[in-house]
């Protein structure tokens, strides 16, 4: 974990409250500072993020934008941004993904949209360069599902197997079952829906090694 300083550095604010940047890094810290945060930059990350795909493709309907705002503020590409930070957020994706919009929700308290704005931005940088609105935009679930289709005339099955936590900070545990292959894979998040999607995608790289 870097220093705040350094991490302010690199993040390209300076915080008039250095305590609000220590909540966004104290995962499961006392009084719910912590998930209040992630609630507001889940909330600013997802406006930021359509703002700037509204203005780079004018010519793309809200369908397509909707797509790849989704596969920008997914779990995998907020964990790159944590990395290209040296965030020290954990293993799990979904709480690095966390950590990150809590810290994007202690800039914006801090200083206002605009900063928070330029901070999302430079962390979403090269995510956003790389986004293709001609490509395929959807999530791993929609994916699974249209290639089992097409195979066997059948969707995949999920299941809860596992949660816990209090109710502001609950873990799920998902299993995606192929009945028809005999695979069945496992994925974890901060809800049923994000579970859901880590075990689709699971999936899908089992049966691309396939």
């Amino acid at each position: 974990m870097p220093r705040h300083e350094d991490l302010e550095r690199q993040l390209g604010h300076r915080f008039a409250d250095p305590g609000l940047l220590g909540q966004a890094l104290a995962h499961g810290g006392r009084g719910g500072d912590y998930q209040r945060l992630e609630f507001l930059g889940d909330g600013v990350l997802g406006c930021v993020v359509a703002e700037a795909l509204y203005a780079r493709f004018p010519g793309v309907d809200e369908g397509k934008l909707s797509q790849l705002r989704t596969a920008l503020v997914r779990e995998s590409a907020l964990a790159e941004a944590v990395a290209a930070l040296a965030i020290d957020a954990g293993a799990r994706a979904s709480t690095q993904a966390d950590t990150l919009e809590a810290i994007f929700g202690a800039v914006f308290l801090d200083g206002g949209y605009d900063c928070a704005r330029r901070v999302i931005l430079a962390a979403l940088k090269t995510a956003l360069e790389r986004i293709d609105p001609r490509a395929e935009a959807r999530d791993p679930k929609t994916r699974l599902q249209e290639l089992l289709q097409a195979r066997f005339k059948r969707v995949p099955s999920y299941r809860v197997t596992r949660s816990s936590g209090a109710a502001h900070q609950k873990s799920f545990v998902v299993e995606c079952r192929v009945k028809e292959l005999k695979l069945a894979t496992a994925g974890s998040g901060t809800s049923r829906q994000r579970a859901e999607q880590a075990a689709a995608a699971a999936m899908l790289a089992r049966l691309q090694d396939r």
